[in-house]
């Protein structure tokens, strides 16, 4: 856990830094590898609120004003299963009216402002509710009208775009036409402005949320004034969008400028909805984050602790800015699925991964054809010759005394307790001389053995038994993360240790189907935990004999007021960050969910009165709502001893 925390934070200083240049000048990284980052931090701190943030502080030497239309975030479907899921809540709404599709342009945003038919200021996104006024600038840029046809106020939103023509022909310094277009439209002496154009997508009038019936008006009413606005095309089903979105993916690149996916939006105008910091009633329908096609020309077998894992080498292709030449198979049930051979034609995109992933078969004539040949499986243990067992979702050595899972489980053990002065070169010495074996044989190590290895003075050898035997008192769910179990870690074992399986000894008498029962712990890991704990009891014993590690008791009932209560947290919260809320209510005994179930006591947020998901889910499932101030009042009282359902007491 310590470990996601510190990726979490660098992840949201780096979003912070590279937002500040994308929206304030020319971005230092690519969208592709910045929407990595994104979806990073997205995967592991999903409510962060870093990702509610819109754009950044805008650049000094702008004069300041706000906008009229609200320039907030869109929630982001980065493939057909998040868009569907989105859809369908779309097409629940008894207002619902259709979907309206748009290029999802890929410029820099500005906000024309106008009273009574005249063009007062332009706007660019800055932090989503102030941006710089570089009227000057815009009125040179084509597309943008110094007045309209009739006398209407209000804002018109488009994007500052670059062709390709004009970039090739005067800006390939720049990274690409986004950066440049970003650069020109904030010179302060106007300079290459006329390079630019304004290709527009919304507008709302002053004061009037019923000047337009819905989002189609909106578009007719753009090109009656004489705006360029973006292709835009009608749909009923979600189907029919994921279906478009391919046929625009393939001819994107004829396209005179950078678009980046779809907007997909309720064709019904909720002004309440556009004027939120996120709003609900649209979405970007990204494409991938860059796709390549390549030749699989090999596979290797990957070997970390007892699993064995595929890595298809393919045909070197550049990939989000960097040539690759692996990428990950995961599994033999995905090669059997796809139906890979050696020659096939395949699908690589990098996402969250350091290796990119082969996500399927290319489509047909995407590369010319080559021999193909199967895929050689591994049959037995490249360390101690057992066959090894294809159990579909891995490929695993079986063997429990295998060297190679031996000493696997030595390198998560050393990790999890942050052991320092025991490094790899070190613990392999050891392991390779047959003093150390297994964890337990660490804690009869001395100082004269660890003095005779190589290149081991005396004083480095008593300050490496120094560290080993530092006494140590861990929780239970950190000591089991420590064997080395696989898929076992800290966070699927804290769901176990509060559900009530909180000791060694109720562990080992746990049966998997009731462990199968918690929250997030299917049959397979349940069935893991309990294999593994009585495969390794003896180990346990002899390390806890050695008097030097002791697994921490439970706590007391009455220091967990809170247990067998469960809380999810949407939304940005006031006071702290979702990650402090959620400790907060796991040392008072509750657990802290991801997502709304039956079994939750109480979804956590600032926005009760929301439409979302997991508002409606909870409503639906009769589960109490509670916003910021009732939580933390709740979490006070139960810290004083309070008494009585913390519910009958809020409610």
């Amino acid at each position: 856990m310590a470990g996601n925390k510190e990726r979490i934070e660098a992840l949201e200083r780096l979003i912070v830094k590279y937002q500040a240049s994308y929206y304030n000048g020319e971005a230092e990284i690519s969208d592709a590898e910045f929407d990595l980052l994104w979806d990073e931090l997205k995967t592991l701190a999903p409510k962060n609120p870093v990702l509610a943030k819109v754009g950044a502080d805008t650049s000094d030497g702008f004069p300041k004003t706000k906008h009229l239309i609200p320039m907030g975030s869109q929630e982001k479907a980065a493939n057909p299963g998040e868009f569907t899921i989105w859809a369908e809540k779309m097409l629940v709404n008894r207002d619902f009216g259709g979907f309206i599709v748009q290029y999802k342009l890929d410029g820099a945003s500005l906000e024309l402002q106008y009273e009574k038919g005249r063009l007062t200021k332009a706007v660019t996104r800055g932090d989503g509710t102030i941006g710089d006024e570089i009227t000057a600038n815009a009125r040179r840029m084509k597309g943008v009208a110094a007045s309209l046809k009739t006398a209407f106020s209000g804002g018109v939103r488009g994007e500052v775009i670059m062709t390709h023509e004009v970039w090739q022909k005067k800006y390939q310094d720049k990274a690409n036409c986004r950066n440049a277009a970003n650069g020109l439209m904030r010179r302060k002496d106007g300079t290459g402005s006329e390079d630019l154009t304004l290709i527009t997508y919304d507008v709302s009038a002053a004061g009037n949320d019923g000047f337009f019936k819905n989002e189609a008006e909106k578009i007719a009413w753009l090109k009656e004034q004489g705006f360029t606005a973006t292709e835009c095309k009608e749909f009923s089903d979600a189907a029919s969008i994921i279906a478009y979105r391919e046929e625009v993916s393939v001819k994107r690149e004829t396209l005179p400028f950078d678009i980046d996916g779809l907007v997909v939006k309720d064709k019904t105008t909720d002004p309440a909805d556009l004027r939120r910091a996120r709003p609900e009633r649209q979405i970007a329908f990204k494409f991938e984050l860059e796709t390549a096609f390549s030749i699989l020309r090999e596979v290797e077998w990957s070997e970390s602790g007892a699993t064995y894992t595929p890595i298809g080498v393919i045909d070197p292709v550049r990939l989000a800015g960097t040539t690759v030449q692996r990428a990950n198979l995961n599994n033999p049930d995905m090669i059997r699925a796809m139906g890979l051979k050696i020659g096939s034609a395949v699908s690589v995109v990098k996402r969250g991964e350091i290796i990119p992933k082969i996500e399927g078969l290319a489509p047909e004539g995407a590369l010319p054809p080559e021999p193909l040949a199967e895929i050689n499986f591994p049959s037995v243990c490249g360390s101690c010759n057992t066959p090894l067992r294809d159990e579909g979702t891995r490929l695993l050595c079986p063997n429990a005394d295998c060297p190679k899972r031996l000493h696997h489980r030595l390198e998560k053990w050393v990790s999890v307790l942050d052991i320092r002065e025991l490094g790899d070169k070190l613990l392999r010495q050891l392991f390779a001389s047959g003093r150390i074996k297994n964890i337990s044989d660490l804690y009869t190590l001395t100082a004269e053995e660890a003095a005779g290895l190589e290149r081991m003075g005396e004083q480095s050898a008593a300050k490496v038994i120094r560290h080993i035997r530092t006494k140590r008192e861990l929780p239970l769910q950190v000591f089991i993360a420590g064997l080395d179990l696989e898929g076992v870690g800290e966070h699927i074992m804290e769901r176990a240790v509060s559900a009530g399986y909180n000791t060694l000894e109720n562990l080992k008498t746990a049966a998997p189907e009731d462990l199968a029962k918690i929250w997030g712990i299917g049959s397979i890991t349940a069935e893991t935990i309990v294999q593994g704990v009585a495969a390794l009891s003896e180990e346990i014993t002899k390390i806890l004999d050695a008097g030097i590690i002791s697994i921490t008791p439970p706590p007391r009932d009455e220091d967990q007021p809170l247990r067998g209560l469960s809380f999810c947290f949407t939304g940005e919260l006031r006071t702290m960050k979702r990650s402090a809320a959620e400790e907060k209510v796991k040392a008072l005994g509750a657990s802290a969910k991801s997502s709304v179930g039956k079994d939750l006591s109480y979804l956590v947020t600032n926005d009760t009165e929301s439409g979302s998901a997991k508002n409606t889910k909870a409503r639906n499932l009769g589960i109490p709502i509670i916003d910021e101030d009732a939580f933390i009042a709740l979490v006070e009282k139960s810290a004083k001893g309070g008494t009585g359902t913390p519910q009958g007491e809020l409610f």
